[in-house]
């Protein structure tokens, strides 16, 4: 979905006018009446960028922009293939993201609205509503990145290293447009659990249309071990006192054209370049886990995908995996800096296991926070290496820094 600024602006504007309506209506209504409730609309700059809240707090908007400075070297792309690691001999120096985000409720504190925009590529990224009245019952519709991977789920400004694994590609779900029920079911002893359930019409973002009678229909149950929903979040910054953990798994399917997604949309793997309408019959499967303690952050994932192309009557299978573990080590080394933090992560990806191919990466990374995950600068190393039966090996190391800051 293309979006001009003017598309933008009609979105800025719309965003402003709801709020100021809002408050025009209650100034009027409090010459009527005595209650003080609709008097005091406040602005203050929160966590969430520049905020409008009505007295009552039944009306609240907030305004965020971010931007993410990169410098890579040789190159800023993931090699998949051979000719990527020829390819990769360019240095990059670029602004790799550029939001803006807007947010809040309206009528009710439970009824939540959402959208973001890309300013660099001119795409409407999300927009979504949110009835959230009960935890154990909410309500999703609209476009955005499905539950389904931690990693991908957890914001770009968020993440412990410069940018996502290598699984991320083949694996992620992304944004979709349809509804979802999700909540939070709990007692007092350890059977604490998140859902979610979701029908969309499985073409990626901005499509409006689905290309056939089919839908992707998604689900995810998550544990809290201990009673505490983790969120999608990674660095420890609160400093557990008491540790944190879940294990979730989540499961696609899916008919189309298109065997990946990207924030770009439908796309293809490689070998799949075909895109016939339904032609392909996605199953896909991911078992999770995250940890959290005392400044040590850790988690997980396992995936599992499954392609049957209807037209050339094919199937593969691909896999992987990554490890990921942050710390914040001066809570047992005295001499190390509050806002320093060190990772690393370690990913397998097999693109067919009929063939005897894989690929891996191995990174280390360094996060000085000057202000959490909305003001951080990251410096990290990677190495990758694949290895395929007729080519053989090739590896390849990356350097790459980044600032990012959310105003």
């Amino acid at each position: 979905m293309k979006c001009g600024v003017p598309y933008l602006l009609r979105l800025l504007l719309l965003s402003f006018g709801f709020c100021l309506s809002f408050n025009a209506v209650y100034s009027q209504s409090t010459e009527e009446s005595s209650d003080s409730a609709f008097q005091d609309w406040r602005f203050k700059y929160g966590n969430n960028g520049f905020e409008f809240r009505s007295g009552d707090n039944n009306y609240l908007l907030q305004i965020q922009s971010r931007l993410q400075f990169r410098f890579a070297t040789p190159s800023d792309r993931d090699p998949y293939t051979f000719n990527d690691f020829n390819d990769n001999s360019k240095n990059v120096f670029k602004v790799n993201r550029s939001r803006l985000k807007v947010g809040g409720h309206a009528y009710k504190p439970w009824l939540k609205y959402y959208w973001e925009y890309d300013l660099g590529q001119s795409n409407l990224l999300d927009f979504r509503i949110m009835i959230e009245r009960w935890e154990w019952l909410n309500l999703k519709v609209g476009q955005w990145k499905l539950e389904f991977s931690r990693e991908r789920r957890i914001s770009s400004g968020a993440q412990q290293t410069v940018d996502r694994s290598i699984l991320n590609r083949s694996f992620t779900v992304d944004r979709q447009q349809g509804i979802e029920l999700y909540g939070r079911l709990r007692t007092r002893g350890a059977l604490d659990f998140n859902y979610w359930v979701g029908v969309f019409t499985g073409n990626g973002r901005g499509s409006r249309e689905n290309d056939d009678g089919n839908l992707m229909y998604f689900g995810r149950l998550q544990w809290n071990m201990f009673g505490e929903n983790l969120g999608f979040k990674s660095s420890d910054l609160s400093i557990h006192q008491k540790p944190a953990a879940i294990i979730a798994l989540a499961g696609v399917t899916n008919r189309s054209p298109y065997t990946r997604f990207s924030s770009s949309g439908g796309g293809f793997l490689e070998t799949f370049e075909e895109l016939n309408p339904g032609q392909y019959r996605i199953n896909q499967a991911n078992l999770e886990t995250a940890f959290v303690y005392k400044g040590f952050s850790w988690q997980s994932e396992l995936h599992l995908k499954n392609i049957d192309d209807r037209v050339n009557a094919q199937e593969t299978t691909l896999n992987g995996f990554y490890f990921q573990a942050g710390y914040l080590a001066h809570q047992s080394i005295s001499w190390w800096p509050k806002p320093l933090e060190i990772a690393a992560r370690y990913a397998n990806y097999t693109p067919n296991t009929n063939l005897d191919s894989n690929l891996d990466e191995l990174t280390l990374a360094f996060n000085w926070f000057f202000k959490g995950h909305r003001n951080k600068l990251t410096m990290e190393v990677s190495e990758f290496d694949l290895e395929t039966e007729d080519m053989g090996i090739k590896d390849e190391f990356r350097f790459r820094i980044q600032w990012d800051i959310s105003i």
